[in-house]
């Protein structure tokens, strides 16, 4: 499984990736976690506002920190 968290690393951005890696430890999946901070790569999955959360190629949450629970739902 492949995870991407899109933004410029701001604060929200840092805060979800922090909330996945709790996701992925919590439920038990193998995941590798990625961070994606070019602007032609955000653009690329059609996201106009970060954070972003892309779970196997599908944007799950833009604009906003999803809870660990709301993660670890999308994991399964």
């Amino acid at each position: 499984m492949k995870i991407e968290i899109l933004g410029t690393g701001c604060l929200k951005c840092e805060t979800l990736y922090g909330n996945v890696q709790e996701a992925v430890a919590r439920a038990g999946v193998a995941a590798e976690i990625v961070k994606v901070t070019k602007l032609m790569d955000i653009m690329n999955y059609g996201v106009m506002v970060t954070p972003a959360l892309v779970i196997d190629g599908v944007v799950k949450a833009a604009g906003k920190v999803p809870a660990v629970d709301d993660i670890i739902a999308w994991l399964k």
